[in-house]
């Protein structure tokens, strides 16, 4: 199966959306399709071997839409510019006949306050009042201002649906038809008792005030999308390159990967890679969200759209166009912005017979009150008031336009969130399980202590070093590194070893000049028989300050013991405190020892620790939670943990662990700072309140407002909606949702102390 993102055209609402889903999970090979009505964007499974995106595209041309794919990160700049300026232009001919519909529905308006109220008004003069001339004022109105409306509606028509822009054509058809016979035919309506009074400024300010509803509405949905065009935007232009020892400015979209690039101080850094000479301090905070300038040095790594800030260095390009940090960030927001939080169902459930049902209501109301009343004004009034105010776009904005902006925030803080579900997800949290090594703390062990025995090899302390050493040089564990770095520290030169084996969760053994070298924990040292007695107290010692004994032994028999010390991260205390705060019980889940385990949850503040656990049980450890009946949160950054991440119900990753990890959570933490996960978890609060927010009020706004419409009130009050007014709420109640939903641009991190 593959995926694809395709940028939607031609939509005025939810109905559109459904449309369009509906369309292209009829192409054969589409095994999934999620349209989001605010994003505008299409998220497609397929089976390439059954279809492909060009099929997919026709399907929707067919629908009466359009769809093109999202280019690749190499031309997001471009399209970023491409797509303003087509904005720039729809939004200055939606702007022109707003324009044009409100001069003109104004003077009709004034033209008909005599009819409207029943009173003579001396400074509005007599033509004004004539239907002829509001029919002429009407129709540029009616059939230019307003064509978008008949010809989307046309469209659904034919494909046997219906949507908003059906509800305004039928509402606006009916008082503008109706209005043709009094004006072609007064004295037929005289004859019959009737007035022949004309409705031409329902439908002109009707028009005119949804088309101010829809620029006000695109407006607000560029500002919902304002996240991805920061991240685009954090792009340089342009990277100095180092050729035969010049310099040379080239395009971005030119860089290849080993090129040599010269940055200088406040410039950006054009994409990622590795210092080669030089030393900084560089910004990141526009990536990971981490307000301190980090130092960097040759063999560190750099990432790209990120701030020199004061020396000038020379770095290698590592990864440039579509595989750079910044675009993997970009694709992850549209990928999250993209996709469907289950809150959603319930309106999208609604939208499908919405507004089929609106115009069943529209048509009982008409025969209700034409019967009854036998009055056709009234009749008239309420149907047109009907088939106005519903509007389905506000529910079908509630929950993508929470989910674009939280997902965007999401990414301006550290935070990349791969789906609205998990974003949803995360405010349900009850327990969260945090790996200790990289998580909790540096993930940076170092070799503190050597101890050897009586036995070592030659009673050579330096000999038995460079064994270990050489034999932990094949191993990616972070204990391994420590071991080989330790070694480097003493100058210590390694040797080949043959029969490399990594036993997970036990250590590693090889054959090095024909002696068989295991080092690992105290338990495997046991399972092979290898007595540990003679080093016991020292490994109690280790443990209880806190450190990780890791046993040498050599053709099965003890010869030393290495402490290794893995600091706490300085934000790893608060972060568990905050998380006990929000009322959620934090377990550390490790492979290390129980003491060493215990003594840095006591120094963090955790109570619930699960040590000892190998890599191929922390998956059904976390099973074991769920089974409790929690909500449980894993956090990891080692291969190791990318099991445990899958099964956990929101897998939240640290963005300095492996690849694989990353691949394996719903959550990245960018910056490998815990706070993140608070920030996370109130990020989803906010988030899932502001869709709440929002469906409550499109709810009640539809709920409320077609029964008034419908004229339920007259028979108590004797009041009834007038259509004009049903039509400034029904284009003010789109614009209101997504209002409440940029609310959440202010959203700041609380401070749990």
């Amino acid at each position: 199966m593959e995926n694809t993102t395709l940028k939607l055209r031609g939509m005025s609402c939810a109905s559109c959306a459904r449309s369009i889903e509906e369309a292209i999970r009829e192409v054969n090979g589409v095994n999934e399709c999620i349209v989001n009505f605010g994003a505008e964007l299409a998220t497609v499974e397929y089976d390439p071997r059954k279809t492909d995106v060009t099929a997919i595209q026709q399907a929707v041309d067919e629908a009466g839409y359009s769809a093109y794919p999202l280019q690749e990160q190499n031309s997001a700049a471009q399209q970023d510019e491409a797509e303003k300026r087509r904005q720039s232009r729809e939004t200055n001919e939606l702007t022109r006949k707003v324009v044009v519909a409100s001069i003109l529905s104004g003077i009709i308006v004034i033209g008909s306050i005599p009819m409207m109220t029943g009173l003579h008004v001396p400074f509005i003069p007599m033509w004004l009042h004539d239907p002829w001339l509001q029919l002429v004022l009407t129709i540029p109105i009616q059939f230019w201002c307003g064509l978008s409306f008949y010809s989307n509606a046309w469209k659904a028509f034919k494909r046997h649906a219906a949507t908003m822009d059906t509800l305004v054509a039928l509402g606006t058809s009916t008082a503008f038809i109706y209005s043709l016979f009094p004006t072609f035919f007064p004295n037929f309506f005289i004859s019959q008792g009737l007035r022949p009074d004309v409705y031409y400024e329902a439908a002109a300010v009707i028009i005119a005030l949804i088309l101010v509803g829809k620029l006000l509405e695109s407006r607000a949905k560029k500002q919902t999308g304002e996240a991805i065009r920061k991240l685009i935007g954090l792009q340089a232009k342009t990277a100095r390159l180092i050729r035969n020892g010049q310099e040379i400015d080239i395009p971005i979209e030119e860089v290849q990967i080993g090129d040599v690039i010269l940055v200088r101080p406040g410039e950006k850094i054009p994409v990622d890679g590795e210092v080669i000479d030089g030393t900084s301090t560089i910004d990141e905070s526009m990536v990971t969200g981490e307000s301190v300038p980090i130092k960097k040095q040759p063999g560190d790594e750099v990432i790209g759209a990120t701030i020199n800030k004061t020396g000038s260095f020379k770095f290698k390009a590592t990864r440039v166009g579509k595989d750079t940090v910044l675009a993997q960030i970009v694709q992850l927001v549209q990928q999250a912005q993209g996709s469907r939080a289950p809150i959603q169902r319930l309106a999208d459930s609604v939208t499908g017979w919405f507004v089929p049902a609106v115009i069943a209501i529209a048509l009982l109301t008409f025969m209700i009150w034409f019967n009854i009343m036998g009055n056709l004004t009234l009749a008239l009034i309420t149907t047109v008031g009907v088939l106005i105010i519903a509007c389905p776009c506000a529910l079908g904005l509630a929950t993508p336009t929470s989910v674009m902006v939280g997902t965007g925030k999401g990414a301006e803080n550290g935070i990349l969130i791969k789906g609205a579900e998990s974003l949803e997800l995360a405010h349900k949290i009850k327990t969260i399980v945090l790996d200790k090594t990289g998580t909790i703390t540096q993930g940076r062990p170092t070799v503190t202590d050597f101890v050897t025995t009586d036995g070592t090899a030659n009673g050579n302390e330096i000999k038995l070093l460079q064994l270990a050493a050489s034999l932990e040089r094949n191993s990616e564990h972070p204990l391994a590194e420590a071991v080989v770095r330790y070694a480097q520290t003493q100058e210590v030169g390694l040797v080949s070893v043959e029969n490399f084996e990594a036993i997970a969760g036990s250590g590693v053994q090889g054959v090095v000049d024909n002696h068989l070298i295991q080092i690992g924990t105290q338990r495997w040292m046991s399972e092979l028989n290898v007595k540990t007695q003679a080093l016991e107290n020292e490994k109690e010692r280790l443990e209880y300050l806190g450190k990780t004994a890791i046993y040498i032994a050599i053709d099965g028999k003890l010869q030393g013991l290495m402490g290794i010390s893995d600091a706490v991260k300085p934000t790893s205390t608060q972060a568990v405190k905050a998380l006990q705060k929000l009322g959620l019980e934090v377990v550390m889940l490790t492979g290390d020892n129980r003491r060493t385990a215990e003594t840095i949850a006591r120094e963090v503040g955790i109570k619930r620790v699960l040590a000892e656990v190998r890599p191929d049980q922390k998956a059904d450890t976390v099973k074991k939670l769920q089974r409790e009946g929690k909500i449980v949160a894993m956090v990891g950054d080692g291969i190791n943990d990318a099991p445990a991440l899958a099964q956990a119900d929101v897998g939240i990753a640290i963005g300095t662990g492996t690849d694989v990890a990353i691949a394996a959570s719903d959550i990245t933490l960018i910056s490998g700072d815990l706070q993140g996960v608070v920030t996370a978890i109130q990020l989803s609060n906010a988030t899932i309140r502001n869709i709440r927010q929002n469906l409550f009020f499109a709810f009640i706004y539809n709920v409320a407002g077609i029964p008034i419409a419908a004229g339920i009130l007259f028979p108590i009050f004797g009041w009834l909606l007038n259509p004009i007014i049903a039509g400034a709420a029904m284009a003010f109640s789109s614009v209101s949702v997504l209002t409440n939903a940029l609310r959440l641009r202010n959203f700041r991190p609380k401070v749990i102390a």
